[in-house]
Order: C-alpha cells, then structure tokens, then sequence
C-alpha cells in the first residue's frame, strides 16, 4: 500500500461520514448545502481566512463549543484587544525564544525512543503521547501527570468533536459527556482559559507525528530526511494535514470566488483542500499550501512552527534507523484522523525455505 492510500484510511475511519461528503465534493470550489458552505479551493480558504469577518462564539465552531462547556474566555472564542493580547502572548510563548526553552522537554521523551528503537519495534504512537504530555504541562505550568494531562486533552477533544460535527446518527449523552471531559481537563491546569491550549498542543501533535513518520517510512523518504529534516517536516505536514477541516461562521455577508457567504453561515473550511495535501506537489502557491493545515493570517495557529520543530527532532531520531512501518491501526474515535497504534522497526529478512 502506498503512503497515501495507507493515510487516508485514517480519515476514512475516522469520521467516515464528514470525510465522504468532502471527497465527494472536492471538485467544487465552494458549495452550498443550506446554511452549510463548504470551502475547497486554496484561494477560497484564504479569502475567508484574511478577508471574512468571523464570528468566535457561533454554534458549531470551535470557539463556540469550547466557550459553551467551559465557560468561555479561552483563545478560540476572544474578540478584540483580549484576543489579540492573547494572541500576542501566545506568539512570543511558541517562538523561537519559547521553543527553545521547550525543546528539552520533548528531548528527554525522544531520548528515551532512541534506546526503544535500538532495541526492536516501537509502537510510536505512546512515544508522542509522552512527548506532547510533556510539552503541554510546560506550556500551561500544569503540575499533573505528563501522561494523564495528555489522557485529559485527549477525551476533551473527542467528546468535544462529535457535538459540532455531521453525522448520520444521533448522539444521545454527547453533551453531557463533553462537559465531563472539559471539567476533567481543567481540573489539571493552574488556569482553566489554558484548556484549549492544551487541547491543541497534545491532540494536533498525536494526529500529526505519527502519520508523518509513517509517511516518510512508507516513502522511503529518510535521504531527505538527512539532508533537511525541516524541510521535510514541513511538506509531511502538508501532506498529512493534521487539521483537515476547521469550522467556522460567517459573522458577516461576503462574497467569495463569485459565490455569497451570508452573516451566520457555517463554514466547513476544508484545509486538507487548501495544502492539496492529495497531491504530491502543489500546483498553487507552495507557501499557503503549507501554510493551510494551520490556517492563515490573523486566523493563524500559532503553533505551527512548534508542531514543525518537534516532527524535525523525532525524524532526526528516526533515520539513523530507517525504520520500516510494521503496522498501524487507525484511531476511530479521536477528535483528528490519528493512529490508535503505529508500529516502527526493521522487518527482519526472511529465512530460506
């Protein structure tokens, strides 16, 4: 099987539902279904990213269902001088000064993988739970368990996912166990308003790294690996897209590729779409390609350059092994298309007959 056709059995698998109507939609640009608007098209995703009003608190967004179970004033759902103070806090949190200072934190995880690896398979999955564990309570100060704030984050993403996205089936109890699982994270942090911080920072990770290391053993891309391990983490990310779909409302009326947005739309931002992370180069602009996955302008996440040094670090772990993928199991109940398990090592030769 092929690197891509491997990965995309976990958004098949996933949310099978969501991911069918986006493959089946792919090829326009902009479609309406009622008051859901699906956005395909790179330049339709930053024209709504840069140029659309949007509204933080609306039903069915990100910041809207954080601020319903948690009582608001976290990132997602501020407006105004307080967001962009956040923001601006944030930055300077996940800059170059800041990864600095973090990187330690995630080096004594892949410190300890590099003795796994010397030692046979390595379910990589685990690894990157340790290491996002490990950076989420550095960047909350969270005096909890690495392991079980990583845990916490976790239930409070995927309980969180199923009450905003489509499905065929209803739900009954979601909401309630949502709340449970937003009340259980907050418990762990110095500051409830660090929740969705921590949401982001161990669940982006856990969806991303594993898939891009597959990919990379998949594709036989550890030359590259050698030669810019950076750059290569970048276009994984791309590849991968960790976010595929950001939801989003309209907070006002607009008018996108010659197609109307109206104020209170919902907006299926379908970022996987944006990177073209279906196809193997870009036929658009390779910057905002791999840029999408994190969304764009002041809409931005600021923990792309995070997310991209970490792949790095674990990659130049990997290659001196070249591992091979034995085998990987998709998660069908995380908030991101992820792995429940990712099995790394050499496959041994085989015996003559």
């Amino acid at each position: 099987m092929t690197a891509r056709a491997a990965d995309r059995t976990v958004y098949l698998r996933s949310h099978p539902v969501l991911f069918a109507l986006l493959a089946a939609t792919r090829r326009r640009p902009v479609l309406r279904l009622g008051r859901t608007v699906l956005v395909h098209h790179p330049e339709a995703y930053r024209e709504i990213l840069t140029r659309v009003p949007l509204d933080r608190t609306a039903e069915h967004t990100t910041g809207g269902t954080a601020a319903r179970l948690t009582g608001g004033g976290l990132l997602f759902d501020q407006s105004g001088p307080e967001h962009r103070g956040s923001r601006r806090e944030l930055a300077s949190l996940l800059g170059s000064d800041g990864i600095a200072a973090l990187r330690p934190h995630w080096q004594t995880v892949l410190a300890g993988l590099e003795a796994e690896l010397a030692a046979g398979p390595v379910d990589l999955v685990p690894v990157v739970r340790r290491l996002a564990g490990a950076t989420a309570v550095a960047l909350t100060g969270s005096t909890a368990d690495p392991l079980a704030l990583a845990a916490a984050a976790e239930r409070a993403a995927a309980t969180t996912a199923r009450t905003h996205l489509p499905t065929l089936l209803p739900r009954p109890g979601a909401e309630r166990r949502a709340r449970r699982a937003a009340g259980q994270l907050t418990a762990l942090l110095p500051d409830p308003r660090d929740a969705m911080l921590a949401v982001a920072a161990v669940n982006t990770t856990l969806a991303a790294l594993p898939r891009a290391a597959a990919w990379c053993a998949r594709a036989d891309r550890w030359e590259q690996a050698v030669a810019d391990a950076p750059a290569l983490a970048a276009e994984l990310l791309r590849l991968t897209a960790a976010s595929p779909v950001l939801p989003r409302a309209a907070a006002a009326d607009a008018t996108v590729l010659g197609h109307p947005v109206r104020r209170g739309d919902r907006l299926l931002l379908v970022a996987r779409h944006a990177a073209e992370a279906h196809r193997d180069t870009p036929t658009g602009d390779p910057a905002l390609a791999a840029q999408a996955p994190f969304g764009l302008g002041r809409h931005a996440c600021p923990g792309a350059t995070l997310a991209r040094a970490q792949l790095a670090d674990l990659l130049a772990v990997l290659t001196p092994h070249r591992p091979r993928v034995l085998r990987t199991t998709a998660h069908s109940r995380s908030a991101l298309p992820s792995y429940r398990s990712c099995l790394l090592g050499a496959i041994p030769a085989r015996r003559p007959s």
